[in-house]
């Protein structure tokens, strides 16, 4: 069973172009062999980062969002973590909303007035 999961992570900000995109291309092909699917990636750019980390104020930012089983974000998250490009990483489960049916209105008795006849 596949679960929808946002990744955000962070890279120094000194890499070039080349290795930006080796970068990501390693994590997508992490993700693949660990049964991910439906990979979509978004290249967010160089930012500041709100605090200093790892004496870097800017950061390179992508974005992952991806259908995978909960297995393979711990063997992904490891090899992030143990990289020396990534400063930083946040993997969320996304909740997807079910559309529910709209509830039929029950019919509401109508009150009659009375009247009084004289």
């Amino acid at each position: 069973m596949t679960t929808s999961y946002e990744t955000m992570y962070i890279l120094r900000p000194d890499l070039g172009e080349e290795q930006v995109e080796q970068a990501i291309t390693k994590y997508q092909n992490l993700l693949r062999d660990q049964g991910a699917e439906d990979i979509q990636i978004q290249n967010r750019g160089k930012r500041r980062l709100a605090y200093e980390i790892k004496k870097h104020r800017d950061g390179i930012y992508i974005q992952l969002n991806y259908g995978a089983p909960a297995t393979a974000i711990a063997p992904f998250e490891r090899a992030m973590r143990l990289s020396e490009e990534v400063i930083r990483y946040l993997t969320v489960k996304q909740e997807i909303a079910e559309e529910k049916p709209p509830k039929e209105e029950k019919e509401k008795p109508t009150k009659v007035a009375a009247t009084a006849t004289v």
